[in-house]
């Protein structure tokens, strides 16, 4: 028998051992914070479903990056609410949208702040949907997958001049990662990295973040779209996709209720690994804590280290600010 020769605690006994043979750390460089800008004058609004998490308007944005880089955090995702939608997102690839806006103020206060751009049409449709609509009679519509890549290369091509040093697109058209990276290439951005959300699950966990977007479907849903929860196979084969198509890093979203997936792709694929904490994932920690059930630092540290263990490079999460407050002690 090993025991009483193997015992594991020895290895347990103190702080200083457990964390001299700890496997896996987590650091503010693995992190992604994203931030909502909108449209108007002084307005800092908290998400209610979010507590914490704001709506910023870009003469309001400075202070939370300036917030950002006081904690050492290097990256973050910028979310677009328009004041005006309408059936293509025009507002998503107008030179003066508004992630453009932001990402040139960013660029101007924060030159070495990594920002990224969120590639996406649900925010800017009247129809909340990710890509174009086609009415089909009988009250019954079809988002277009080819018809809605047109517009999904705009809006990356106007995110990159604007200064954007990450592409993220989130839409899950058929063929999208090809369409953008064309676009890009074209455009003189063949540097320019894309972050896919390559495995994007249509998902309950999202609930906070259409309220925080106003992007919530006006008719449907996303599934046409977006993966079955219960699928893996599939994940890898849109990984796969991807890749060929010309992805830089891949993206597991959600990511607490999907870390199997992130798990998975990471022992297939040699590319660097994203996962996405979501908006309801936050927000229920937020609430437990809220109500004393939880201790909310070693919950939200403990699932850090969980996204690490299973192969995430990075993080996007609502929690950064607070990690990176509670690494700093």
């Amino acid at each position: 028998m090993n025991f009483p020769i193997q015992r594991h605690r020895r290895l347990r006994s103190s702080a200083a051992i457990r964390r001299m043979v700890r496997e896996h750390t987590v650091s503010t460089d693995d992190l992604i914070y994203p931030i909502f800008v909108t449209f108007g004058t002084n307005v800092k609004e908290e998400i209610p479903s979010m507590p914490g998490v704001y709506h910023f308007s870009l003469d309001r944005l400075e202070e939370e990056i300036k917030e950002v880089q006081a904690l050492g955090l290097p990256s973050v995702l910028l979310f677009g609410v328009p004041e005006h939608k309408d059936g293509v997102g025009t507002s998503a690839f107008e030179e003066n949208g508004i992630v453009q806006q932001a990402t040139r103020k960013i660029k101007e206060w924060a030159p070495e702040l990594l920002v990224i751009a969120d590639t996406c049409l649900c925010q800017f449709t009247d129809h909340g949907h990710c890509g174009v609509v086609q009415e089909c009679g009988h009250g019954e519509a079809v988002i277009m997958n080819d018809a809605s890549l047109e517009y999904l290369v705009k809006t990356a091509v106007a995110q990159a001049k604007a200064g954007a040093d990450i592409i993220a697109p989130s839409n899950m058209m058929d063929g999208f990662v090809q369409a953008i990276r064309k676009g890009l290439d074209e455009a003189g951005f063949e540097h320019t990295p894309i972050m896919s959300y390559a495995v994007k699950y249509a998902s309950a966990f999202y609930g906070p973040f259409r309220d925080a977007a106003h992007s919530t479907p006006q008719f449907g849903d996303r599934k046409t779209y977006q993966m079955d929860p219960a699928n893996v196979r599939e994940a890898l084969r849109e990984a796969e996709s991807d890749i060929a198509e010309g992805a830089d890093i891949l993206m597991v979203k959600p990511g607490l209720a999907y870390i199997d997936v992130l798990s998975q792709l990471k022992q297939k694929y040699n590319l660097p690994m994203a996962t996405y904490n979501v908006s309801a994932e936050y927000a229920m920690v937020k609430a437990a804590a809220e109500k004393g059930w939880i201790d909310e630092q070693a919950v939200v540290m403990e699932t850090m280290v969980s996204f690490k263990r299973a192969g995430a490079d990075m993080i996007l999460t609502y929690h950064a600010k607070d990690v990176a407050r509670w690494l700093k002690g």
